[in-house]
């Protein structure tokens, strides 16, 4: 039998040669860059440039009193305070002058905001960092399979025992040589940063650009291993017009330099446990303009962007709880609660990936097939094709008769088109878990026994209301799988190994790694295998809805 291949071979052997290294090279002048751009966006819009310093003072200036980070400018303070005093004193100018010391005040604040946001990417650091931590997901595998700290330091292991890659990691490899990838993963733990930071070096692909949370770079080992593998930082405290400005543009001409980079399109975690279905269009906005930009310049070479899908699956998300009270109250009507972060320092952030990994569960990371900008697929030389299979030209989509042209509105529904799109591949490339169903089975029951309540009602039913017959629960689950293979064999879903199986072994598997860390499992099978007991139904809630868009609510 032949070994498995234990990691793909470099798709860019040569490291000055990483777009993401070139960046960095040219750092002062693409932070430059980035100023200039957005400075020129913004006075483009129309809105007065003394309305948008006004906005963006009282902003920064409420940020800095309500919710201050370690992590801010030493100067913060200090800086905004003489932005206030310079804004006062332009009342004594001429109208000309004005108009220019309001331009220079705006200019400081685009370069400040650049700057701030711009990754750090060091070659050297990046090498040490990709070693670390392969070492590292090895030592914590080692110990999930040998069931003990001494097994952090065995040698011997296979990635893939745990971290299962499927879909097209080859098509990916192949579209990063001739264009520039954007991979956009669902986005369910605080874990899967590092998890994609990890599947890309496995895969061979140079380094790819992310944004990550401000908040993160508050963790030392965090902060150190982020800039090292490509971040870049997104303080999502700053909702003012200026620097939401600034970090669209520096997404956008990172992409016109070629840079590989990651999004998570939905913004954020997903609270509820659904795989995203309205995702945030700002990010992929940038897609769109950088394409535009890259025919606008009659560039030829590589200057095709190809948007990625990828699927991350767990059996558990260990901030499960925590995030669906955090859905629970915004959709309950309460307007503000407070972000839950696990991840608030070194020791919690060690703790929670020992934890993680020392579960016997595993992992799946599903790789879709590549598209252009606008939705369609592409094939391995990066050719775009329509519905039917047939070549398209993705530049004939900006040109106004014979030229390529910007159009504000068409991007916009070019953006809605690449959305819907991505929404459709996430449930196509979804890789269902026995997990998975078992909650979706069991909350869908208890939804049937109680027609009359709401969602609110049943997470609130007394523990007598929560016990389940295995046989009837086997009789719907068993429907539910059959529908699921059905689906899979119409290529709309993908299913795990454990999911082909009986169901009696599947629900087995599936009780088993349900919410196995959380102190209330959502549900138990009791040891007399006659009755399901379900323990938390707020979490059962959470992992039920991993399955809704699949229209199998029809079949209990």
């Amino acid at each position: 039998m032949a070994k498995r291949k234990i990691q793909y071979d470099q798709v860019v052997p040569r490291k000055n040669e990483w777009p993401i290294v070139k960046l960095a090279m040219n750092r002062p002048e693409f932070v430059q860059r980035v100023a200039d751009e957005s400075m020129a966006e913004l006075t483009a819009k129309g809105k007065s440039i003394h309305e948008q310093l006004e906005t963006t003072l009282y902003k920064e200036k409420l940020r800095i009193r309500a919710n201050p980070w370690k992590v801010d400018p030493k100067d913060d303070k200090e800086f905004w305070d003489r932005v206030q005093t310079d804004l006062s004193d332009i009342q004594n100018l001429s109208k000309k002058d004005a108009a220019s010391k309001e331009e220079e005040i705006m200019r400081h604040i685009a370069y400040r905001y650049s700057d701030e946001i711009a990754g750090n990417f060091n070659k050297s650091y990046f090498r040490f960092a990709r070693a670390f931590v392969t070492f590292g997901f090895a030592r914590l595998l080692n110990a999930a399979r040998g069931k003990g700290f001494l097994a952090l330091f065995r040698r011997q292991l296979d990635l893939q025992d745990k971290l299962h890659i499927r879909g097209e990691p080859e098509h990916i490899r192949k579209l990063a040589k001739k264009g520039t990838v954007i991979m956009v993963p669902t986005h369910f733990s605080n874990l899967d940063s590092i998890l994609i930071g990890w599947v890309i070096q496995y895969l061979g692909l140079p380094p790819f650009i992310y944004g990550a949370g401000l908040n993160l770079f508050n963790i030392k080992i965090l902060a150190y291993f982020m800039n090292s593998l490509g971040a870049y930082k997104v303080d999502r405290r700053k909702k003012n017009p200026i620097y939401l400005e600034v970090l669209k543009n520096y997404s956008t001409i990172a992409l016109e330099e070629g840079t590989h980079s990651l999004f998570f399109p939905g913004g954020t975690r997903s609270r509820s446990g659904k795989i995203e279905k309205r995702l945030k269009v700002g990010l992929l906005g940038t897609a769109i303009k950088a394409q535009r930009a890259l025919y606008q310049k009659g560039n030829v070479e590589n200057n095709k962007i190809f948007v990625v899908p990828v699927v991350i699956n767990y059996h558990f998300t260990l901030e499960a709880p925590a995030l669906i009270k955090e859905h629970l109250r915004a959709t309950g009507q309460e307007r503000y609660y407070q972000e839950a972060d696990e991840f608030t320092t070194s020791y919690k952030m060690a703790s929670f990936m020992f934890k993680f990994f020392t579960m016997d569960s595993e992992i799946s990371v599903s790789i879709g097939r590549g598209m252009d900008v606008l939705g369609n697929y592409v094939d391995d030389e990066g050719n775009s094709l329509d519905a039917k299979g047939k070549s398209v030209e993705t530049i004939d989509y900006f040109k106004s008769g014979d030229d390529v042209t910007v159009d504000s509105q068409r991007e916009h529904e070019y953006v809605r088109i690449l959305s819907k799109r991505i929404v459709e591949e996430y449930h196509k490339y979804n890789r269902v878990f026995a997990s998975h169903l078992v909650t979706y089975t069991a909350f869908k029951m208890l939804e049937r026994r109680n027609p009359k309540l709401d969602v609110y009602s049943i997470l609130r039913l007394p523990e007598e209301f929560l016990e389940i017959d295995y046989e009837e629960f086997k009789k719907a689950y068993k429907k539910l799988q059959n529908q699921l293979n059905i689906l899979h064999k119409e290529g709309k879903v993908d299913l795990s190994e454990h999911m082909k199986k009986t169901a009696t072994d599947s629900i087995a598997h599936g009780i088993k790694n349900a919410g196995m860390y959380h102190a209330k499992r959502p549900l138990i099978l009791k040891k007399n295998k006659k009755v399901i007991v379900i323990q938390d139904t707020n979490t059962l809630y959470y992992y039920h809805n991993r399955m809704e868009g699949y229209g199998l609510e029809k079949y209990i």
